[in-house]
């Protein structure tokens, strides 16, 4: 099985100096999910929680909302067949069987896409294609949960503490669960920021802790629509992000009723939407 991170060797020039020496780099390699056997998608990711990460990229397609609506997840052994003729196991192919009677979209099963680490939704058609319509959509009780400016403003610090790969590799993004009281409920790195949120939301999924109604998404970098999307899909109420959202993330979160905070950085942030949910400082006198 691949790991988390890998030595290569680099030539360092410091201040005039220059040396060679050994650097650890996170490691990326390819994962097909197979959704009943038939392949549905590659993408780029972190080796480590490969079940957790197909089934919360099934969430996000809409494909599982329930426990119960999975059977199984497994490695497909004999994926690689070596010179001699025979196989074996690269631990980056992962079948999800779904329990008998879930149907599965349409759309995800023509879907069939190559995915990179910085992008998780490539290949979709078009814009309503992505809209995927969430059992869990955050919009139902808009003033719920309520977080506090100041709750917010440590979140970051919070997240960057736990990158325990971060701090050994500098290449790496993460994803937090916190509670409206900013207590770290779990947290996930990956080289591609779409696949930390899709590890969250799948480890929710098969601990029946969907939908994730009474929690806030903190994310390393920015708040792209895919982030938004998968946070509207498992239930999420607030979203927020280290950096800007994009465009489209401002449009979702708007239409779909989670709030979205942006260039969150210490004490300063701002609101692009669902400001409802957020309790703002008292203003002086």
């Amino acid at each position: 099985m691949g790991r988390v991170t890998e030595r290569r060797g680099v030539l360092r020039v410091r201040d005039g100096r220059v040396s060679r020496r050994p650097d650890t780099l996170v490691a990326e390699e390819p994962m097909e999910i197979r959704l009943n056997g038939r392949p549905l998608a590659v993408t780029m990711r972190t080796p480590g929680d490969d079940f957790a990460l197909a089934v919360g990229f099934l969430v996000s397609e809409g494909v599982l909302a329930h426990p119960d609506e999975l059977r199984q997840v497994t490695y497909c052994a004999g994926s690689v067949t070596d010179d001699g003729g025979g196989s074996y196991n690269t631990y980056n192919t992962v079948d999800v069987r779904l329990a008998d009677g879930v149907a599965v979209p349409e759309m995800t099963l023509e879907r069939n896409v190559y995915t990179t680490s910085s992008c998780g939704l490539c290949g979709k058609a078009s814009l309503d294609a992505v809209r995927t319509r969430s059992r869990w959509a955050p919009g139902g009780a808009v003033d719920r949960p309520r977080v506090s400016t100041a709750t917010l403003s440590r979140l970051p610090d919070l997240l960057r503490e736990r990158q325990r790969v971060f701090d050994r590799t500098g290449g790496l993004h993460a994803a937090a669960l916190f509670t409206p009281d900013g207590e770290l409920i779990d947290v996930r790195e990956d080289v591609g920021r779409h696949n930390a949120v899709d590890k969250l939301v799948g480890r929710a999924l098969r601990e029946g802790r969907l939908p994730l109604a009474e929690t806030v998404l903190m994310v390393s970098g920015r708040a792209s629509f895919e982030l938004a999307q998968k946070a509207v899909m498992a239930g999420v109420p607030v979203l927020a992000a280290v950096s800007a959202p994009s465009s489209l993330a401002v449009d979702l979160a708007q239409e779909s009723g989670l709030t979205l905070v942006g260039f969150l950085r210490g004490a300063s942030m701002n609101v692009y939407a669902g400001e409802e949910r957020v309790v703002l400082p008292e203003e002086p006198g």
